[in-house]
C-alpha cells in the first residue's frame, strides 16, 4: 500500500471543500480501507503528533476497521501497537481524542481477550483509574466503562471489583470527567446486575445513587451542558434497569428532578430533561409512583410551569419546559388514577382560570384539555361544571386564552363527543362567533393570529359534530356550509385544509341531510384531488379525499356514482407520488367506497387488493440516518446495520463537519454491537401505512365479502405475519382484521350452521373452512395475547374476541388446547398481572410503596383492559352455557373482588358481569348460589345507583336459574326488603331492574310472595322507562298472575290498561316478540271479560279486535 498517498488522501477529508471530501472518501473506501495496512497507518496517525482533528478522525476510522483487519496485522507488531495506543491515550490532552482512542482500545481488546491476548489490560486500566494523575484516572475509568459496555455479561464476575474502583473514583475531587466516567460505568454495571443473586453489589450501587445525584446537581448548577446531558442519560439508563436499583432513593430522586424542572433559573434544556425523566418514571414505574402518592405533587408542580408558555402555541413541535410540563400532565393522567391527577388538578383549577394573569388562565384551560384523553370517564362526570368554565373563557379578553379554550373544546369533543354533543346549542353558536371573528379580522396569508383562530374553530367543529345526531348537525348546515366553503379559497393551505376537514366531518354527521349541499361542495373541491406540485398541495389533496369519502358515506351510492371512477383514478395515482400520508388516504378512500357500494365495488376489487397487498408485503426501513459525505454514494439506498435496513439520507453542505467541529460520538455505542439495535423502537412511515392498509382490508372484506373469497387465503397469509410486527399499531390492526375475516367467512355458511348452540363439545359443527380459519385466528390470538405489552393491543384483542364469541359461539375456542392459555391470560388481566399492566422490571415486594397490582386503584386506561377482559368473560358465559360453570370456578374470586372494590365503576361492572354469567350458566350456577347471594345482597344496598341496579338484575336471574331452593328461601325476605326502596327511587334504570327482579320472583316462587303488597308496588312503577329488556320478566309475571286469576292483579286492571296501551304503542322496541304475543293475549282476555273498559283505550281496542 502507498502509505504516503494514503495519508495525503486521508488528510483531504478535513479540507473545507465538498468536492475534495467526496473524492477522498471514494478513494479511501475503494483503494485503501479494504487493505489491512490501512488500519496500521491509522493507528500510527492516532499516536502521532498530527493535529487533534486528524488524530480524532483516525481514531474513529480505525475503530470501524479493527473488527475487519486487526487479526490480519502481523502478531509481532501488535504488542507495540497496544502499548503505544494505550500510552498515547493516557497522555492525550484533548478529551474528544481520548474518548475516540479509548473506543479503539476497547475494539482491539474485544478481539484480543477472546483469543487470550492482552491479559494485563484490565490490571493496567485499574492502575490508571487509581493513578495520581487526573488525566490517567479519566482515561482508565472511561476505558473501563467502554469495556463493560462492549463485553456485557462477560464482565459479570468483575462487578464487585469494578464497583470498588468506581466507588472511589466517583468522588474524585480533581476531575469532573472522572466522576462522569464513573457514573457511566456504574450505569453499565446496573444493566448487568442480578439484584436477586448479588445483593452486595446491589447495595453498593444503591449507596452510590446520592453521589450521582450530587454530580448531576453540580453539572446543572455550573451550566455544563455536556456533563448535564451525560448525567441525565445515566439516570435514564438506571430507570430501565432492575427496579431495585433505584427503589431505595426513588422518591427523593423524583423530588430532585421536580426541583430542577421547577427552577426557572436553571437552563431550559436541563429542565426539560428532568421532566423527561419524570415522564419515563411515570410510564415505566407507575405502580411505584402511585404507591408513593406523589401524583398530586407532580401534577401541581407541572401545572405551575405551564404559564411559562406565554404567547407560544402549546401545539408547536419545539421542546420547551412548558410544553414538556403539559406532556407530563398528560402522562400522569393516562398512567395514574383520577384521584391522584385529575381531582387535584380540578381542585386547583380555579386559581388559574380566575387569575388576572392571562398566562395562568391559558395554562389552566390547557391543562384541563390535556387530562381529558387520560381520564375521559371521570371528566365526563364533571362536565356540568367544566363546560360553563370553558364557555366563559371563550369570551376572554385575551386572544391566547380564547385559543386555548378552543383547543380544550376540541379535546373534550374528541373523547366525549356524544356527551359534549348534547350541548351543541351552546357550543356551535360560540364556535361560529370565533370563526366569524377570525374571518372578519384576517388581513392576509401572514396573519398568523387570526388564521390560527380560524383553524382552531374548524378543528373544534370537526371534533364536535362527531357526537351530534344527524338532525342536530343538519340544522346548522345553512349557516356553516357557506362560511366554510368561503375558506376553500383561503391563501393559507393549512386553513383551507382545516375548513375542508370540518365540512367533511359535518357531512359525515349529517348523513342524508347534507344532500342539498353535496353537488356544489364537490364541484368546489374538484381541483384539489389532483394537485401535486408541493408538499402542501399533497397534504391538501389528502384532506380533500378524506372529506369526499365522508360525503360519499353521507349521501349514499347513487348521488356519488359519477365521482367514483375519477376519484379511484386519482387515489391510485396518489400511491405513486412519494407521499406516505397520501397513500394512507388512498387506502381509506377505497375502504369508504367498499362501505358505500358493497358488492358493486367488485370492478375495482382486484386492483385495490393488489395495491394493498403490495403495501403490506413491502420491506421497511427502520430508520433514516445521515452517514455524512463519505456515504454520499449511498444516498437514497438501503444498507443493513445489525440486521436492520437503514435508509441513507442526503447531507447538505451545511451539515459537513470541519476540522474544528468534530464532536464526541460516544453516545452512538459500538459500531459492531448488533445488540444496540435490538431495543430500537421506531415507527416508520411504512409501518404506519401498513396499519392503515390492514384496517382497510378489514373494511373491504366485511362489505364485499362474497366477492372477496378468492383473496381470503392470501389475506390470511399476509395478515398473520403482521400480528408479530414490531409496531403495536400494526399488530393491533392485524389481529382485528383476522377477527373480521373470521366473522365474514362465518356469515358465508348456510344459515342453519350459523345458528349455534352454547356449550362444548360443539352441538353444531361449522364448515371445514371456518374451522381451519378459526384455529388460525385462535392460535394467533393466544400467541400474542399473553405476552403483549401494549395495553391498547390487549384491549383490542379483548374486544374482538368478545364480539366474535357472541356472534359465532364456541366454535372459535373448540380446540381443547385453547381453553387453558385463554383462561390463564384472562386471569392475568383480571388479577392485574398481565405484562401490559406491570411496571417495567420485577415488582419490589420488599417495599411497601410498590403496590400489589391486584388491589391498586386503576387508571382509566388500565381499567379499560380489565373492562374489555370482563366482556370476554360475559361472551364466554354465553358461548359455553352450562359448561361455563367450570371456567367460572377459576375466575370467581377475581370477579367477586371487583364486586367489592372501592371504585363504583368496578363494583357496577363486576356485578353486571356476574349477572350475565348467571344468565349464561343457567342451572349450572346452583353450586355458587351461596357465595353469590353473599355478594349480591351487599350490593343491593350499595351507595352507587348503577351497582344497585345491576345487583337487582343479578339477584332475579339467580333466583330463577339456581335450583338451591333452600339457599334461596333463606334470603327471600331479605331480597324483598332491599328491593322495596329501589322501586321508590327516582332512577329509571334502577326501578326497571328492581321490577324485573320482582317479576322473576313472582313467576318462580309465587307461593312465597306477599302478592297483596308486592303486586301494587310493581304495577306502580310501570311502564318501564329505560331498561326495556326487563319488560320480559315483568309482563311474564303479570300475564302469569292473570292466567291464575290472582285477585290483586285483577283488581288493578283499570290501572293496568293505560299502561298496556303505552307498552303496545311506539316505540315497538319496548317488547320483544315473545312478550308482545303474551301481552296481546292478555289484552284479548281482559276484553272478553270487560269489553267496555278496554274500549276506552283506542289502541287496546284495536289490539283486541286484531
Amino acid at each position: 500500500m502507498d502509505t504516503a498517498k494514503f495519508v495525503q488522501v486521508f488528510g483531504q477529508i478535513l479540507a473545507p471543500d465538498t468536492a475534495k471530501i467526496k473524492a477522498a472518501t471514494t478513494t479511501l473506501k475503494a483503494d485503501f480501507y479494504p487493505l489491512p495496512e490501512s488500519l496500521s497507518v491509522l493507528l500510527q496517525l492516532l499516536v502521532s503528533d498530527e493535529p487533534e482533528s486528524l488524530r480524532q478522525l483516525a481514531a474513529t476510522q480505525a475503530r470501524s476497521l479493527v473488527p475487519k483487519h486487526w487479526k490480519s496485522l502481523p502478531d509481532g507488531q501488535k504488542p507495540q501497537i497496544r502499548q503505544h495506543v494505550l500510552q498515547k491515550t493516557l497522555e492525550e490532552e484533548q478529551q474528544l481524542v481520548r474518548h475516540a482512542s479509548a473506543r479503539v482500545i476497547t475494539a482491539i481488546a474485544k478481539i484480543d481477550l477472546e483469543d487470550g491476548q492482552w491479559p494485563d489490560l484490565f490490571d493496567t486500566l485499574v492502575q490508571a483509574a487509581n493513578s495520581q494523575s487526573p488525566k490517567h484516572r479519566a482515561v482508565g475509568t472511561y476505558i473501563l466503562f467502554t469495556t463493560i459496555e462492549a463485553f456485557g455479561e462477560d464482565m459479570t464476575a468483575k462487578i464487585p471489583q469494578l464497583l470498588q474502583i468506581f466507588g472511589k473514583t466517583i468522588g474524585d475531587t480533581q476531575s469532573a470527567e472522572v466522576k462522569i466516567n464513573s457514573m457511566l460505568g456504574v450505569s453499565r454495571i446496573a444493566i448487568l446486575l442480578d439484584a436477586d443473586e448479588d445483593e452486595a453489589s446491589l447495595d453498593t450501587v444503591q449507596d452510590l445513587i446520592p453521589q450521582m445525584v450530587a454530580i448531576l446537581k453540580q453539572a446543572v448548577d455550573a451550566g455544563d451542558e455536556d456533563r448535564t446531558n451525560q448525567c441525565f442519560e445515566v439516570f435514564q439508563t438506571l430507570l430501565g434497569c432492575d427496579s431495585a436499583v433505584l427503589n431505595k432513593h426513588f422518591k427523593n430522586l423524583l423530588q430532585f428532578m421536580t426541583n430542577i424542572a421547577a427552577d426557572t433559573d436553571t437552563d431550559e434544556d436541563a429542565r426539560t430533561q428532568a421532566l423527561s425523566f419524570l415522564m419515563q418514571s411515570v410510564r415505566f414505574r407507575k405502580l411505584k409512583v402511585q404507591g408513593l402518592k406523589v401524583g398530586e405533587h407532580l401534577t401541581l408542580k407541572a401545572l405551575e410551569i405551564v404559564p411559562e408558555l406565554g404567547d407560544s402555541d402549546a401545539n408547536d413541535e419545539d421542546v420547551t419546559t412548558a410544553r414538556s410540563a403539559l406532556m407530563l400532565i398528560d402522562v400522569l393522567a393516562e398512567s395514574l388514577p383520577p384521584s391522584q391527577v385529575v381531582v387535584p388538578l380540578l381542585h386547583n383549577l380555579g386559581s388559574y382560570v380566575n387569575s388576572l394573569d392571562p398566562d395562568r388562565r391559558k395554562a389552566g384551560i390547557l391543562a384541563l384539555g390535556t387530562v381529558v384523553e387520560g381520564a375521559p370517564d371521570f371528566i365526563n362526570t364533571q362536565l356540568h361544571e367544566i363546560l360553563p368554565l370553558v364557555l366563559r373563557l371563550f369570551d376572554d379578553s385575551e386572544d391566547k386564552v380564547r385559543r386555548a379554550a378552543l383547543d380544550t373544546i376540541m379535546r373534550l369533543a374528541e373523547d366525549l363527543a356524544e356527551d359534549l354533543g348534547k350541548e351543541h346549542a351552546k357550543l356551535i353558536p360560540a364556535l361560529v362567533k370565533h370563526l366569524d371573528a377570525g374571518m372578519s379580522k384576517m388581513t392576509g396569508p401572514d396573519d398568523k393570529k387570526n388564521l390560527d383562530t380560524i383553524k382552531a374553530s374548524c378543528n373544534a367543529f370537526d371534533a364536535l359534530v362527531d357526537g351530534l345526531e344527524p338532525e342536530a348537525t343538519t340544522q346548522y348546515l345553512p349557516e356553516l356550509v357557506p362560511r366554510l366553503s368561503r375558506l376553500f379559497t383561503c391563501p393559507d393551505p393549512k386553513t383551507k385544509a382545516a375548513s375542508i376537514g370540518a365540512l367533511g366531518a359535518m357531512a359525515g354527521s349529517a348523513g342524508e341531510g347534507f344532500a342539498p349541499y353535496f353537488e356544489e361542495t364537490m364541484n368546489s373541491l374538484a381541483d384539489y384531488v389532483r394537485i401535486k406540485d408541493s408538499e402542501e398541495e399533497l397534504d391538501l389533496r389528502c384532506t380533500t379525499c378524506d372529506a369526499m369519502g365522508a360525503m360519499a358515506l353521507a349521501v349514499g351510492a347513487e348521488p356519488f356514482q359519477k365521482y367514483v371512477r375519477p376519484l379511484m383514478e386519482a387515489t391510485e395515482e396518489g400511491l405513486h407520488l412519494d407521499h406516505p400520508k397520501l397513500r394512507e388516504t388512498s387506502f381509506l378512500f377505497w375502504g369508504n367506497m367498499a362501505k358505500v357500494y358493497k358488492d358493486d365495488f367488485k370492478p375495482f376489487l382486484e386492483g385495490v387488493v393488489k395495491a394493498i397487498f403490495e403495501s403490506l408485503e413491502s420491506e421497511e426501513s427502520d430508520l433514516d440516518v445521515e452517514l455524512g459525505e463519505e456515504a454520499a454514494d449511498l444516498v437514497g439506498k438501503e444498507v443493513t446495520i445489525g440486521g436492520k435496513k437503514v435508509k441513507v439520507s442526503a447531507i447538505s453542505d451545511d451539515d459537513l463537519v470541519g476540522a474544528d467541529e468534530i464532536e464526541d460520538l460516544d453516545g452512538m455505542g459500538n459500531d459492531d454491537d448488533e445488540s444496540d439495535w435490538g431495543d430500537l423502537q421506531t415507527i416508520t412511515a411504512v409501518a404506519q401505512e401498513k396499519e392503515i392498509a390492514v384496517e382497510v382490508v378489514g373494511d373491504i372484506l366485511t362489505h364485499v365479502t362474497s366477492h372477496f373469497v378468492p383473496y381470503i387465503e392470501k389475506t390470511v397469509e399476509v395478515v398473520l405475519v403482521l400480528t408479530e410486527h414490531s409496531y403495536e399499531g400494526v399488530r393491533r390492526a392485524a389481529i382485528a382484521t383476522l377477527y373480521r375475516l373470521y366473522a365474514a367467512v362465518w356469515g358465508l355458511q348456510p344459515e342453519g350452521i350459523q345458528k349455534w348452540e352454547p356449550g362444548l363439545p360443539l352441538q353444531q359443527q361449522p364448515t371445514n373452512e371456518v374451522s381451519k380459519l378459526g384455529n388460525i385466528v385462535a392460535t394467533a390470538t393466544l400467541a400474542l395475547w399473553g405476552e403483549e405489552e401494549d395495553r391498547a393491543t390487549v384491549t383490542e384483542i379483548n374486544r374482538n374476541l368478545a364480539a366474535t364469541l357472541k356472534l359465532t359461539g364456541p366454535s372459535l375456542i373448540a380446540s381443547p388446547s385453547h381453553m387453558k392459555p385463554l383462561s390463564e391470560t384472562l386471569l392475568l388481566i383480571l388479577n392485574k398481572k398481565h405484562p401490559c399492566q406491570l411496571d417495567m422490571g420485577p415488582l419490589d415486594t420488599s417495599s411497601s410503596d410498590d403496590l400489589d397490582p391486584g388491589v391498586v386503584e386503576s387508571s382509566e386506561y388500565d381499567w379499560l383492559v380489565i373492562d374489555t377482559a370482563l366482556d370476554v368473560v360475559v361472551a364466554l358465559s354465553h358461548a359455553l352455557g352450562t359448561t361455563f360453570a367450570e371456567f367460572y370456578k377459576l375466575i370467581e374470586k377475581s370477579i367477586l373482588r371487583f364486586a367489592s372494590g372501592s371504585e363504583p365503576y368496578e363494583r357496577s361492572t363486576a356485578v353486571g358481569v356476574i349477572a350475565e354469567c348467571i344468565r349464561g350458566m343457567d342451572t349450572a350456577v346452583t353450586p355458587y348460589t351461596s357465595s353469590l347471594f353473599k355478594t349480591l345482597l351487599h350490593r343491593l344496598s350499595d351507595e352507587d345507583a348503577g351497582t344497585k341496579s345491576n345487583a337487582a338484575f343479578a339477584v332475579g336471574l339467580l333466583i330463577v336459574n339456581s335450583k338451591d331452593e333452600k339457599e334461596i328461601g333463606k334470603h327471600f325476605n331479605t331480597v324483598l326488603a332491599k328491593l322495596e326502596p329501589l322501586l321508590q327511587m327516582d332512577d329509571a334504570r334502577m326501578k326497571d331492574n328492581a321490577a324485573g327482579c320482582v317479576g322473576r320472583m313472582i313467576k318462580e316462587y309465587q307461593e312465597k310472595m306477599p302478592l297483596g303488597m308486592v303486586v301494587p308496588a310493581l304495577v306502580g312503577v310501570l311502564p318501564l322507562r329505560e331498561d326495556w329488556e326487563e319488560n320480559g320478566p315483568v309482563w311474564d309475571a303479570v300475564v302469569h298472575l292473570y292466567s291464575a286469576g290472582e285477585p290483586t292483579i285483577l283488581g288493578l286492571t283499570p290501572q293496568l290498561l293505560p299502561i298496556l296501551e303505552k307498552v303496545l304503542g311506539p316505540p315497538e322496541e319496548q317488547l320483544d316478540e315473545e312478550t308482545k304475543v303474551k301481552v296481546v293475549e292478555m289484552v284479548k282476555f281482559v276484553h272478553s271479560k270487560q269489553p267496555q273498559i278496554v274500549q276506552k283505550y283506542p289502541g287496546l281496542a284495536e289490539v283486541a279486535r286484531g
